[in-house]
């Protein structure tokens, strides 16, 4: 994609309780000349997911006296609502960004082809004691490891896309586009061990999809047996040979726990991991200095 540099950009907040959800995004910026603009595109689709997600877990719970939404009245604002107010607030933003930094010199562009330029992917996931749901737009990978370590990828398509196209926020109707996955967290047992979110320059960097499976049971084996400390301090270097493999952008951000949450059902990426009834949060990011060629206007 002759990206000029990295595009990437994650975050991950909160402690997975009812007041405090985890939260995790990881978004890939398409990079190349067309999307001059994507590497804000990727940081404004992260920093729109954790206000959208931050929403969504305040509705899922309980209110003093008052019940909360049902699961399923959760699940269809999920599926439904979740999509189409975080790209509609994409979209916003984007149009806005170039409103106040494009030059009045510059011919005029469509409202499209302005969203072209700031293209990104979005990969992101929310965890409750009611609910674990995720949301994706375009490549990358949810990871779930389960409490008997079942590893899975519940969004992956059921399609692979063709070389290096994507669906993007800023493909028309993107909203329609995002793929929901839903689970409710209905007995502690049920949370999932590590939740992981990244963007597909890992795992491009694999010869099959097996490859990047076993790489992620390697993971959750290794925070197991060594602590999230040990595998912070080497998760750098994993990912920028992974990004030579893959000639690729690669970013991990992941949760862990390694042990049934406490009945309390609290969660929580508080930095630290091995704590019952927390997870901790790890996550590392391939760099580049290089700054982009933006012909249209400046940076935010």
């Amino acid at each position: 994609m002759n990206k000029t540099r990295n595009q990437d950009y994650c975050e991950v907040v909160g402690r997975g309780t009812a007041e405090e959800p985890l939260i995790m995004a990881v978004a890939d910026g398409h990079g190349s000349a067309v999307h001059a603009r994507s590497h804000l595109g990727s940081r404004f689709a992260v920093d729109l997911f954790v206000e959208e997600a931050r929403r969504f877990g305040a509705l899922a719970r309980p209110r003093g006296e008052e019940r909360p939404p049902s699961l399923a009245w959760l699940m269809h604002y999920a599926e439904h609502t979740f999509p189409r107010q975080l790209v509609s607030a994409w979209r916003e933003k984007v149009l806005g960004n170039w409103e106040r930094t494009s030059s009045h010199e510059e011919p005029g562009l469509s409202e499209e082809h302005k969203l072209l330029l700031y293209g990104s992917t979005l990969v992101g996931a929310v965890l409750t004691p009611r609910v674990f749901a995720a949301w994706q737009l375009g490549d990358g990978e949810l990871t779930v490891v389960d409490d008997d370590g079942r590893v899975t990828v519940p969004l992956a398509p059921a399609e692979a896309d063709l070389g290096d196209e994507t669906e993007s926020l800023c493909s028309p109707a993107a909203w329609l586009r995002v793929r929901t996955h839903w689970a409710p967290v209905t007995a502690p047992s049920r949370a999932p061990r590590l939740v992981a979110v990244s963007t597909d320059g890992l795992s491009k960097s694999f010869a099959s999809d097996r490859g990047f499976l076993q790489f992620m049971a390697g993971l959750d084996e290794r925070l197991s047996a060594e602590g999230a400390d040990t595998v912070r301090a080497v998760l750098p270097e994993w990912l920028a040979k992974a990004s030579q493999h893959s000639g690729d952008d690669t970013t991990l951000v992941a949760a862990w726990h390694p042990a049934p949450a406490a009945a309390t059902g609290a969660f929580g990426a508080t930095g630290t991991c091995g704590a019952a009834g927390t997870y901790g949060a790890t996550g590392a990011t391939t760099t580049d200095a290089a700054p982009p060629t933006d012909p249209y206007g400046r940076d935010e």
